[in-house]
C-alpha cells in the first residue's frame, strides 16, 4: 500500500513539472520581442533539405507574427 502511494505521488510530480516546464517556454517567448522569437525559432530550422527548412520558416512566421501573441493571451 505504501509503495502504491508513492507511486502516485511520484507521477502527480512529474505530471507537474511537464505542466510548468511546457509553460515556461511561452512566457519566455511572451518577453521577447518578435524578432527574438524568430530569431530563435528559425536557428532550430537548420535542415539540409531546402523544402523542409522553408517550412519551418513559415511556421516559425506564424508563430511569431503579430497575431501569434494575441492568440496566446486569449487562448484561441
Amino acid at each position: 500500500m505504501m509503495m502504491k502511494k508513492q507511486q502516485v505521488t511520484i507521477v502527480a510530480a512529474l505530471l507537474i513539472l511537464v505542466a510548468l516546464s511546457s509553460n515556461l517556454d511561452m512566457v519566455a517567448e511572451a518577453q521577447l520581442g518578435p524578432g527574438d522569437c524568430y530569431d530563435g525559432c528559425s536557428t532550430a530550422c537548420v535542415q539540409r533539405d531546402s523544402r523542409k527548412t522553408a517550412r519551418c520558416d513559415r511556421k516559425c512566421s506564424i508563430r511569431c507574427g503579430p497575431d501569434a501573441k494575441r492568440e496566446r493571451e486569449t487562448g484561441a
